[in-house]
This record gives C-alpha cells, structure tokens and sequence, in this order.
C-alpha cells in the first residue's frame, strides 16, 4: 500500500498536517511520501508540472492520496485521470482552483498579475513573500474544476472556512455517492481537528490492516 500526501498551495512538506500525518502512520510502521509540489520552482507552478509529479511518483502503481486545499484539488485530478487511484482524503480541497482567483483578489489585482507575468504571494512554508507566475492561472484554465472522480473518498472542509466555501464540497458529494463529507467546525487550515480527521481516515485508507 503507498500513501502520498499533496500539500497545499505556498506550502510545503514540512507543514503541521503533512508531518502529522508522517508521525501517526509512522507510528504504524507505514512510510508515506511526501514530495514537494513545486519542484523547486514556485514561480513556475502549474498544474500540468504537478500532476506529471505525481504520475512520476506514483509511476503507474496503485495509491491512495492525502491532498490539502490545492493538494486536494490535485488529488480529485489525479484520481479521475488515473483509476488506479484507489482511495482519497481531501481536506478542505480547492475545486474551483483557477475560477477562484478573481474572487479572491478582484478582477483589477488579476488583469495586473497577467499584465505583469508575476506576482508576490506570501509562502507559508518559507514564511516569505515569492513570486508566483501568472501561468498558474494560464494552465488550470483546461482543467475541470470539481474533477468528476470515481473512487472512494473521505471529504473534511470547515464551516468556518473563508479560503475555500464549505459549498463546493457539500455540492460535490451530493452528486457523487461515492465521496463522504464531514462538516467541522473550523477554517480552512483544519489544524485544530486533526486528531478528528486522523481518527476517521486512518482506518478508511488502510482498511486491510
């Protein structure tokens, strides 16, 4: 069995929920993976680059995946490209990655990203601004954004959740019977529930064990 966890967006493999979920299933004597997204190249993120990082790691085998906010995302695409996939734990998972952006910074902040080629977002993990290009945008563009995925999968999102609304993953679980969702009473980080989330998805990844 290989678990694979997908970080989100500015973040890292160093963050709190990725290295919770190291030590707890280390802790069972499970080594998940944990890649960095970027690549090294932050500024020259795409979706298209971080997928074909998955393919790569995943090298065609059976996995399940962790994704977190935009790693959620990525992991819905993944899975619905790849039926391989066998389980999925999103939390908190950025569908509508690429529509959202101008409702986040208005359209007058992203036309000036475009315009520019680049612009400064603060990176969580190098605690930082960096510069982010606009191809980000460009690329998610051709991809769908609440990927139509087939395969079991555990859904954790905030009611509190002001990066990511609780609506788009309470609409996608009532047109997919194959997904669960439970509600919490958090933001979008999830970092005060996780001893919850693990306590529900552990079992649902590792269901054999």
């Amino acid at each position: 069995m290989r678990i694979i966890y997908l970080h989100g967006f500015a973040s890292g493999p160093n963050s709190r929920k990725a290295q919770y979920f190291r030590e707890r299933f280390a802790a069972q004597g499970i080594r998940i993976e944990i890649p960095i997204m970027d690549q090294g190249d932050f500024h020259g993120l795409t979706i298209t680059g971080q997928l074909r990082l998955i393919e790569n790691l995943a090298a065609g085998e059976p996995v399940r995946l962790i994704g977190s906010s935009m790693g959620g995302y990525l992991a819905a695409l993944y899975a619905a490209l790849h039926p391989e996939t066998e389980r999925l734990v999103l939390l908190a998972p950025a569908f509508y990655f690429t529509e959202r952006w101008p409702q986040s910074l208005g359209e007058a902040k992203v036309e000036a990203w475009k315009r520019m080629g680049s612009m400064p977002v603060f990176h969580y993990s190098e605690n930082g601004m960096r510069e982010i290009g606009y191809q980000l945008v460009e690329d998610g563009a051709q991809y769908p954004a609440a990927p139509n995925f087939h395969q079991p999968a555990l859904i954790f999102h905030g009611t509190q959740d002001t990066v990511v609304p609780a609506s788009y993953s309470e609409e996608f679980v009532a047109s997919h019977p194959n997904a669960r969702l439970q509600l919490l009473d958090s933001g979008h980080e999830l970092n005060d529930c996780l001893d919850v989330i693990w306590t529900e998805s552990a079992g649902f990844l590792q269901p054999a064990l």
